[in-house]
């Protein structure tokens, strides 16, 4: 009796045992919450931040065109000029008499043509009644012909003493800002060479020269040709000018020139746009920053910045799937505007992006999507899922935010 009692008690203490040594089920903790917009597509500008050289519209170099010593200069240096407006003096008293020598010959040769005229006239009368023989009436027209030859060449001489009289103003080619003095009053300009004086430079409207690696304009132009990129409105690329204060510059710039080959030094090629510069701000040889809008891109998206990550293979984005498990998306991207990612291939309409709470998500586990706005982004809540990013420890090195992984100008696709 006694060892049944004993076999119960030690049964009993071995129950007891098991009970105090089991422990609580876990509960298992629900999806977190993220901060998603919906992807749709756009048509945006495309966008270029570019950097150029200005260079004047027109430049004019004013130089002697006849040798003589320097008078005067008429015109304030680094003033506003017309065409033809005089800006030098040169001694008008060499050519002038070179005029009137000319002047001289020509009344010469006009006197020796009248004579030969004359006789000419009365052999070609008496030649019918043989009072002159055929020898003499040739003698006499021949030297009609070769006296009024020599008119001829008299007046082209007067004519050109005149060009070069009038070359003793020098005068401006273009209208523009004419610049600094190059030689001095006294100086003896012309000689044997053509001397520089001053440059006249149109200032309006001005040129921005620049350039685009063939790799990005061939990438451009595959665009345009699958439909994916069209130009603007008007069909002509636009410029804005950025100031040194940050500012915008007031006029827009359009492309006026693309070149046909690639510098072998540099693998670019070069464009131009035409800037207006009605208030002369801006000055040539000046490098400027810009952004160009080089056409319109169909079919893109807009994404936040902090939306994108990065890894070994490239970029990517976090989206809520329908059954509310979160896929990877790999995605292009050509830069960004305005605080934001343009994605060009990888997103579909509709997939909701996860702008929020992307260190707490993983590829293929659930996720409750909450709306996300930029406001809630500005006031420190972007999401519910928000406040616990600040708190969470840092995410991997792969999914590392775009903006600082990579440049916003990176293009990634996989």
């Amino acid at each position: 009796m006694i060892a049944p009692l004993r076999t119960l008690a030690l049964t009993c203490a071995v129950a007891v045992a098991l009970a105090a040594c089991k422990q609580p089920e876990q509960q298992t903790p629900p999806p977190p919450e993220v901060g998603v917009i919906d992807a749709k597509p756009q048509t945006l500008p495309l966008q270029r931040e570019l950097v150029g050289r200005l260079s004047p519209y027109r430049s004019s170099d004013v130089r002697a065109r006849v040798p003589g010593v320097l008078l005067k200069r008429v015109y304030q240096e680094g003033s506003e000029v017309k065409q033809g407006q005089t800006l030098f003096l040169i001694d008008p008293a060499p050519l002038r008499a070179e005029l009137n020598a000319s002047e001289a010959q020509l009344a010469s040769a006009r006197a020796t043509y009248a004579n030969a005229k004359v006789a000419a006239d009365r052999a070609r009368s008496l030649a019918p009644q043989a009072y002159v023989s055929k020898a003499d009436l040739d003698n006499a027209e021949s030297t009609e012909r070769t006296a009024q030859a020599a008119v001829k060449q008299a007046e082209a001489a007067v004519s050109s003493s005149r060009i070069s009289l009038g070359y003793a103003e020098v005068t401006a080619p273009i209208s523009g800002v004419a610049g600094k003095q190059q030689v001095t009053e006294g100086a003896l300009v012309g000689q044997g060479d053509t001397t520089l004086l001053t440059t006249v430079d149109q200032l309006d409207p001005l040129y921005v020269n620049f350039s685009l690696s063939v790799d990005e304009l061939s990438q451009l132009r595959a665009a345009q040709a699958k439909g994916a990129l069209a130009l603007s409105g008007d069909g002509k690329a636009t410029v804005q000018v950025k100031l040194a204060d940050g500012s915008t510059y007031g006029e827009d710039g359009t492309l006026d020139f693309s070149s046909t080959t690639v510098d072998p030094t540099t693998g670019a090629v070069s464009l131009r746009a035409l800037l207006p510069n009605p208030d002369r701000i801006l000055l040539p040889g000046a490098f400027v920053s810009f952004q160009a809008t080089l056409g319109e891109r169909n079919n893109a998206y807009l994404v936040p910045q902090p939306a994108l990550l990065r890894d070994a293979t490239g970029g990517y984005l976090m989206v809520v799937g329908a059954d509310g498990k979160v896929i990877r998306r790999n995605v292009r991207t050509e830069g960004a505007q305005g605080g934001n990612w343009l994605v060009t291939d990888g997103l579909q309409p509709g997939d909701k992006v996860v702008v929020a709470g992307t260190q707490k998500v993983k590829e293929g586990a659930p996720a409750t999507a909450k709306p996300w706005t930029p406001d809630q982004a500005a006031a420190g809540g972007q999401a519910p899922a928000a406040a616990g990013d600040a708190k969470a420890a840092p995410a991997p090195q792969e999914q590392a935010p775009a903006d600082q992984a990579a440049p916003a100008s990176d293009s990634t696709k996989q």
